[in-house]
């Protein structure tokens, strides 16, 4: 589904975003689809030091779905100084929301904020286009997942609250074997 978000509005993170570090965000480039596996790659290694190797050795994405994703203006990309992705982020339109369906840092570049911005980014996108909320599913017990995205302004939601969309999202998780793990779904209103 395309949205009618803008692939080419970056924000400058020196230029008055809150941030002091040079990193940009930018539409994804096709070239650049099998570097973000590899960012993929490297941050899932941190899976196996918790415990959770399945999840450190799931592939990334393959590249049509990143094609995919950047055709319908929802993949972004945290880049360094020189230009070169460390971070993405690609989302989905569900029940109204953007969904964010994968946030990956390269290790090289976590612990500053880099994943943040890419979240702040798709919020001030959602925001631009009237989409009151930003949601995603997460594993509850993963430092990095559930208790960050809360650091984040998200908030867990109760089964009672999950929209069709987001119930789909679940079952096809459960599928992929993702709920061998606790997992829950979480919004951040805009």
């Amino acid at each position: 589904m395309n949205s009618p978000m803008n692939p080419h509005h970056h924000r400058q993170a020196s230029e008055g975003s809150g941030y002091d570090d040079p990193i940009r965000i930018r539409a994804v480039r096709p070239a650049e689809f099998a570097l973000l596996q590899d960012i993929e790659r490297a941050a899932g290694r941190c899976f196996f030091d918790i415990g959770m190797p399945e999840i450190a050795q799931d592939e990334p994405l393959p590249l049509e779905a990143f094609a995919r994703y950047l055709s319908a203006d929802m993949a972004w990309a945290a880049t360094d100084p020189a230009d070169v992705p460390v971070a993405y982020l690609i989302a989905d339109l569900v029940d109204g929301n953007l969904h964010i369906e994968q946030v990956s840092v390269h290790p090289r570049s976590a612990r500053r904020r880099v994943g943040r911005r890419l979240i702040d980014h798709l919020a001030d996108q959602a925001t631009a286009t009237g989409i009151p909320a930003l949601t995603l599913t997460t594993f509850t017990d993963v430092p990095w997942n559930a208790p960050y995205y809360t650091r984040c302004g998200f908030v867990t939601l109760n089964d009672n609250d999950l929209t069709p969309g987001l119930r789909a999202v679940r079952r096809r998780e459960a599928a992929h074997g993702l709920d061998r793990w606790p997992r829950v779904c979480m919004r951040r209103n805009l």
